[in-house]
């Protein structure tokens, strides 16, 4: 069965990401689909500010701290991803780059999807992820979230999407669902090389 990681975007104590989170999965596991969604919190993973000696390409899945293994072992366990990112500055939070950057291969040859939200529905972080992701060889779906702080919650506080959403989404996740199940294939056949 294909394995699907709802990465949390944010670390902040007062974030709504997880609110978000938690209805992504919740609709995603109403989709008939052959896969399992589980949310991945980044405040929960221990890991702080990245500042490793050695690049995670090189240090070929060894790392420094249990921390680090324990992400890389949760990862590496998702054959794709759907990142929730609010928009901080017009790009996604240095948390979420932070876990990007602790692991390498780990993400490689999966696939994701992108939700995410803010005062111009966070557009711009989506963008600066897509192309981070990219350099993960992380396969992005083109069908993405997009929320509104004023229209999608209530006081900017709480979560309250509007129906609109629900077709996009669906898309969305079939099409996650598809790819990370596709390129099993492709992790299986650079693994025998």
């Amino acid at each position: 069965m294909t394995r699907i990681g709802i990465i949390t975007g944010s670390t902040r104590d007062v974030r709504v990401n997880l609110q978000v989170a938690e209805w992504i999965k919740d609709f995603a596991d109403h989709r008939d689909v052959d896969a399992v969604f589980e949310i991945v919190d980044i405040k929960e993973s221990g890991l702080g500010r990245f500042n490793e000696a050695i690049p995670p390409l090189m240090a070929n899945k060894e790392y420094a701290t249990v921390e680090q293994s324990a992400w890389s072992r949760k990862i590496d366990s998702f054959d794709g991803f759907i990142f929730v990112t609010p928009e901080y500055n017009k790009n996604f939070p240095s948390g979420l780059k932070d876990h990007l950057d602790y692991l390498g291969s780990e993400w490689h040859h999966k696939a994701a999807g992108i939700v995410s939200y803010g005062s111009t529905l966070g557009i711009a972080a989506s963008l600066a992820l897509r192309t981070t992701l990219s350099n993960l060889k992380i396969a992005t779906v083109e069908p993405q979230g997009a929320f509104s702080l004023f229209n999608d919650f209530e006081n900017m506080a709480t979560f309250k999407p509007m129906e609109v959403h629900k077709p996009r989404f669906g898309e969305m996740i079939d099409d996650v669902v598809a790819w990370s199940t596709a390129l099993k294939s492709v992790r299986k056949e650079k693994a025998l090389v």
